[in-house]
């Protein structure tokens, strides 16, 4: 194990030299070592690789964790996993940066901890703000010099036609550089930037600076072209996040500029969180489980947390519970910074959705701790009715796609393909079971639940709807959402409209807002607009600020998508159309405010 140094120490040996610590257990030791250093820039792109030494396995995982200078403890950043290499981009603070490193024999559980440090210094120079490019061609970086603490800065940006962004407030210390991404620029266009400086006292700002950005090269311009139809009225301000399917996953503004991008194969972009990170899910159809990665990644791409389906097997395993066959369609924050995910799982059921043995797809649903630890778990097969098979019955075929990973037969029956949750104002948890054509409240209790079923939204549920339109039930649903984060009994949901195509061919998908009386177990339908197309996957729901509704319709027959805009008499207000499949799509204010 490694010896604790004082700060003092720390700052003093590291400024002279990279210190590289080994630990030795039972023959085996390991090193790591940065790809540049001892002393590294802001914004510089530093792998980190691990060598192991007078090891006799070939089984080895590694955990990689960092202690940023302003803290006292290691932080968990990649999770125990076979990869050697982990690629880190310090931003915030500059000082000594230390990063640990367990080695674990898989064979016996030996473990063995190595740590390193490197030194970030600051970009400014003379004590005045700069901008830095990076390797993303359409993200910057802007460095300050220190603000007095107490207060905060923010760096606010301006494209030639006036529409502002503004970073996350971030708060001041004495003595620290300030640093933060510039992200949500157009191609070849100029911007005029500066830092303002809040206090109890007022707000400051620091001087202008002027600077272009480039040509769009790492990406193609004709993969994200989007086309808005005029309507009346000005052309919005605003970003529009596209999670894609089968392209990078982009955001453009309303006159069709790429603003920013992720050139990273991503399975799914599950959704913004505030102050411009993301969270996604990697892993490409019959990857094996230490390579099905679910990740939070900042503006440029960078990991800033990674966990696999490996490891989240380990730790099911561990207390006795169902492994996972691979993480699916949803990770999201919940309000005390654990993760909520879903993730798949199988089971043999004999004479239950079919004759004999038939291989089930169901859910289970994940809530993480900050150290990627399992803090709680449900299985749908303890909870829901298995003989209630999906409302199509779906099926799944190997290498097929589009489903959950199955191992255990050729062929499948997808049970419920979930595609949604949000925990709700209740501290229970909303799931979506697209297959089962229902929205299913879960009992969570804030982690003290037992995981039973609340209620059941949709036909043939809980509850009884209140619209005179036929089939005014939504089916094989996305995106389902109580409005105002939770706390509010509107909810908003895109119905695909699976089941009622299935009699009616010419049968559109809808956008829809449900009133919802919980006590008294109705639904009144306060939004029911025909989006004038069918989507047979994927599609998302929003409220937005100005009270209208944003619905993004994500597969229709011609393989193109749509964002559209309604307001709440639904009348159409605007139509993006994109060139491709989006399994979701954002409005949001900046790449930092979803």
């Amino acid at each position: 194990m490694t010896k604790e140094l004082s700060p003092r120490f720390r700052l003093k040996f590291a400024l002279a030299m990279l210190v590289v610590f080994s630990g030795v257990l039972n023959a085996m030791s390991v090193e790591v070592r940065p790809s540049i250093g001892p002393v590294v820039t802001v914004g510089t792109v530093v792998r980190w690789a691990v060598t192991p030494v007078d090891s006799v396995s070939s089984d080895i995982w590694y955990r990689f964790r960092l202690r940023r200078p302003d803290q006292t403890d290691f932080q968990m950043v990649v999770d125990f996993n076979p990869r050697k290499t982990f690629d880190w981009v310090p931003i915030q603070p500059e000082g000594i940066w230390e990063i640990e490193v367990t080695a674990r024999d898989q064979t016996n559980n030996d473990e063995v901890v190595t740590t390193a440090s490197i030194h970030v210094t600051p970009r400014i120079v003379n004590n005045q703000p700069v901008i830095s490019p990076t390797e993303n061609e359409l993200i910057y970086i802007y460095s300050a010099p220190p603000c007095p603490a107490g207060s905060t800065m923010r760096v606010q940006f301006d494209a030639p036609d006036g529409f502002r962004q503004t970073t996350p407030a971030m708060p001041c210390a004495d003595g620290m550089n300030m640093n933060t991404y510039i992200a949500g620029l157009r191609p070849e266009t100029e911007y005029k930037l500066r830092h303002i400086i809040s206090s109890d006292a007022g707000d400051g700002t620091g001087p202008e600076l002027t600077f272009s950005t480039g040509p769009l090269v790492q990406i193609h311009p004709a993969a994200t072209q989007i086309v808005q139809t005029p309507l009346s009225g000005p052309v919005q301000q605003g970003i529009l996040l596209q999670s894609k399917v089968f392209d990078f996953n982009v955001a453009t503004d309303f006159t069709g500029n790429v603003v920013w991008f992720c050139p990273q194969d991503i399975k799914y972009l599950t959704r913004p969180e505030p102050g411009g990170y993301l969270l996604a899910i990697y892993g490409p159809t019959g990857a094996p489980a230490t390579e099905q990665l679910l990740r939070e990644i900042d503006l440029s791409g960078h990991v800033m947390l990674e966990t696999s389906v490996a490891r989240i097997n380990e730790q099911l395993a561990a207390v006795g519970d169902t492994r996972i066959t691979s993480f699916h369609h949803e990770a999201r924050r919940l309000p005390d910074g654990r993760l909520l995910v879903l993730a798949g799982t199988e089971k043999i059921l004999t004479d239950v959705q079919g004759s004999g043995d038939v291989d089930v797809i169901g859910d289970v649903i994940l809530v993480l701790g900050p150290d990627l630890q399992v803090q709680w778990a449900w299985n749908a097969f303890d909870h829901l009715d298995v003989t209630r098979k999906a409302v199509l019955e779906e099926t799944c075929v190997t290498g097929g796609g589009g489903c959950p990973e199955f191992f255990l037969a050729p062929t499948a029956n997808d049970w419920l393909h979930g595609n949604a949750l949000q925990y709700t104002a209740d501290g229970n948890i909303l799931y979506s079971a697209r297959h089962q054509d229902w929205v299913i409240k879960i009992d969570y209790s804030n982690g003290q639940g037992k995981g039973d079923v609340i209620w059941r939204l949709g036909k043939d549920g809980d509850f009884q709807i209140d619209s005179p339109a036929p089939d005014p039930w939504f089916s094989h649903q996305h995106d389902a959402n109580f409005e105002n984060d939770g706390s509010s009994n509107r909810l908003a949901v895109f119905d695909n409209g699976n089941t009622r195509n299935h009699s009616d061919p010419d049968a559109h998908s809808r956008g829809q807002v449900l009133e919802i009386d919980e006590q008294a177990r109705t639904a009144h339908l306060a939004l029911n607009v025909d989006l004038g197309a069918f989507s047979t996957a994927l599609g998302s729901a929003q409220r937005l600020t100005n009270g209208n509704y944003h619905f993004d319709v994500g597969w229709m027959p011609d393989t193109t998508s749509q964002a559209v805009e309604f307001d709440g008499d639904g009348k159409l207000q605007s139509k993006i159309d994109v060139q491709t499949q989006q399994y979701r799509s954002f409005r949001m204010q900046d790449m930092y405010t979803p």
